[in-house]
């Protein structure tokens, strides 16, 4: 008895170690070879960082594209998903009111041609890419609302599709906040 307790122990220890201290270490290590070393990927403006480019933004004006909404208000400390289903009558009402939003600020859309991710939450609730479809149509919206024609907005969105790691694995995507800074920069010039 007196043995297996000893091993217990031992191997209890052993763990601790590795799992607390060891294991934390590499992961930290390895970080730093990550982009923005392991510190976030900032996303600047005139000298400033305006936000992370791996962390979901809320853009609600009319000149700017919508990124995914947010089940924890965009707060970073806290990401998570509404854990609701789709069954859930407040679900289904949130996504409704999501639908009838956009419909308001995108009168050009057929309600059909909505990408789900501009209506429905992401897992993290921070997600910060949609897909190109989510960005096409929102380019008559912030064509009026900035006064550059749409197909000066179609070719930015098009320089700013991420393709996969590898073609037949993940989707295309579109960094919003990267996108919505060099729309900044479009009407500038």
């Amino acid at each position: 008895m007196k043995t297996l307790f000893k091993q217990s122990l031992a191997l209890t220890g052993m763990l601790m170690v590795l799992t607390a201290c060891i294991y934390p270490m590499l992961i930290a290590g390895a970080a730093k070879f990550a982009s923005g070393s392991g510190g976030g990927v900032k996303v600047e403006r005139d000298g400033k960082v305006i936000g992370y480019a791996n962390i979901g933004q809320s853009f609600t004006e009319d000149r700017y594209f919508n990124g995914r909404p947010s089940a924890v208000n965009y707060n970073a400390a806290g990401s998570g998903g509404s854990n609701k289903s789709t069954t859930n009558l407040d679900y289904i009402k949130t996504v409704k009111d999501r639908i009838d939003t956009f419909m308001v600020h995108n009168p050009t859309v057929v309600k059909q041609d909505i990408p789900t991710e501009l209506v429905t939450a992401s897992g993290s609730g921070l997600d910060p890419n949609v897909s190109p479809k989510a960005a096409y149509v929102q380019i008559a919206r912030i064509s009026a609302a900035r006064g550059i024609p749409e197909e000066r907005i179609k070719t930015l969105v098009d320089q700013h599709i991420h393709k996969p790691l590898f073609t037949i694995f993940g989707t295309y995507t579109i960094n919003v906040l990267e996108l919505n800074v060099d729309l900044d920069a479009l009407n500038n010039n």
